[in-house]
């Protein structure tokens, strides 16, 4: 399963980068979306596909009993979620600012704006 999630994040990696090359801006957004999944796709296979009960310690014990889930990665995860919604959220508020100046789409186009 974990090679399966390697192909997984390593196409969703290639699929970012090549969005975020694109001339438009809406395609660039797109590619930050892929890339902040992809990174939390990489932590979370990083960190092992384990299936097992929650990490919880009982009463008197050093660690949880049997199999358990690693709740590092899980915070990281929803870290980088949290993360990941307010760069996407400050990218679209820019990137509509910017279409309304400019006018256009093209990446290109508002390079000559510039002079």
């Amino acid at each position: 399963m974990e090679i399966v999630m390697a192909f997984v994040v390593g196409g969703l990696y290639a699929a970012a980068i090549y969005m975020m090359l694109r001339r438009s801006i809406v395609k660039l957004v797109i590619g930050l979306v892929l890339l902040s999944n992809a990174a939390n796709l990489l932590i979370f296979t990083a960190a092992g596909l384990t299936r097992g009960a929650p990490p919880l310690i009982n009463v008197g014990d050093t660690l949880p009993p049997g199999i358990s889930a690693d709740p590092l990665a899980q915070a990281l995860i929803l870290t980088a979620i949290v993360i990941g919604f307010g760069v996407l959220a400050f990218a679209v508020v820019l990137i509509h600012r910017a279409f309304e100046v400019v006018g256009v789409d093209d990446m290109d186009k508002m390079k000559d704006t510039d002079t």
